[in-house]
């Protein structure tokens, strides 16, 4: 299962497509743009999720307009510069809280903020180190942290789904603070399998020093497509007895799958607001039996 695409999902990812479109090109190559994008909406399975269409709208920006496969590379490498940056401090901060776990899970949740795709023009890292200041102030659902924490007390293999470079040295704090609690899990990150709008990949991973296994999903989509998995990420995500999944792209191509998934992202869409009723930039620490039951 997933979030499957929603006419929010489907007015929104064609206006911010076609608002790139037109600014790099003719009205008429722009039509041409629109209609092949048109094919792959009708084309895509019926319970697929926005980001299922990622790989093929860049491949489509690639043929139309020559534009790079990896076009956030620069906003990928300066967030990962950013977050290096920021991780002594806030390493400190999680080092000296009451609960280092629950700490570094609020500044992994705050770091889903750096989203080049969903916050298009809106990502400002001075916004960012403003929230990072206050990131122990951040509320999350203590119910199903505790939860988590009895999983992961009872060992076994947790599944890291990443999201956005940046983002991802914040999740190695996290890891890094899981695995000194409870050393008997054995963590396994997994990336995008190659371009992804500003999604973490393997280079990302080796920038910010994940210290972990790295494996990569073998598709450049950001999200987590169960069917779309390469043959390493598949048997990861089935022997896995606990899997962390950050950001909305994740949550979207996974919430319903059955699996013990604990999702972890801030709201910042108009669909997922619409969804959980919730306000944008709302943090979220959700369990997928939670969403089963509420279906």
């Amino acid at each position: 299962m997933s979030i499957g695409l929603s006419a929010f999902c489907l007015q929104c990812h064609l206006r911010r497509s076609l608002d790139t479109a037109r600014s790099l090109g003719s009205e008429q190559t722009a039509t041409a743009f629109a209609r092949e994008l048109m094919k792959l909406y009708l084309a895509a399975p019926e319970d697929a999720s926005a980001p299922w269409f990622s790989a093929d709208t860049a491949r489509l920006f690639h043929e139309f307009y020559g534009l790079d496969l990896d076009r956030f590379r620069e906003e990928k490498r300066l967030s990962n510069e950013f977050v290096l940056s920021a991780l002594p401090e806030i390493q400190r901060r999680v080092e000296q809280a009451d609960d280092p776990v629950y700490a570094a899970l609020q500044y992994a949740v705050l770091g889903n903020y750096i989203d080049y795709s969903a916050l298009e023009g809106e990502v400002s890292m001075e916004t960012f180190g403003k929230m990072l200041s206050e990131g122990e102030l951040l509320s999350l659902d203590r119910e199903n942290y505790r939860a988590l924490c009895r999983d992961l007390s009872a060992g076994g293999k947790l599944l890291y789904l990443t999201d956005n470079a940046g983002e991802i040295g914040f999740d190695r704090v996290l890891a890094q603070q899981i695995h000194r609690r409870y050393p008997q899990v054995d963590i396994t990150f997994c990336v995008r399998g190659g371009p992804a709008l500003n999604d973490a990949t393997r280079e990302d991973a080796a920038a910010v020093g994940i210290p972990f296994p790295v494996i990569d999903s073998g598709a450049p989509i950001s999200g987590t497509v169960p069917e779309r998995l390469g043959q390493e990420a598949r048997e990861a995500f089935s022997s896995a007895d606990v899997i962390l999944a950050k950001g909305q792209g994740n949550a979207e191509t996974l919430l319903g799958c059955g699996k013990n998934v604990y999702y972890a992202f801030l709201i910042k869409c108009v669909w997922f607001r619409h969804l959980f009723g919730k306000e944008k930039f709302t943090p979220m620490l959700l369990r997928d039996c939670q969403w089963l039951s509420a279906k």
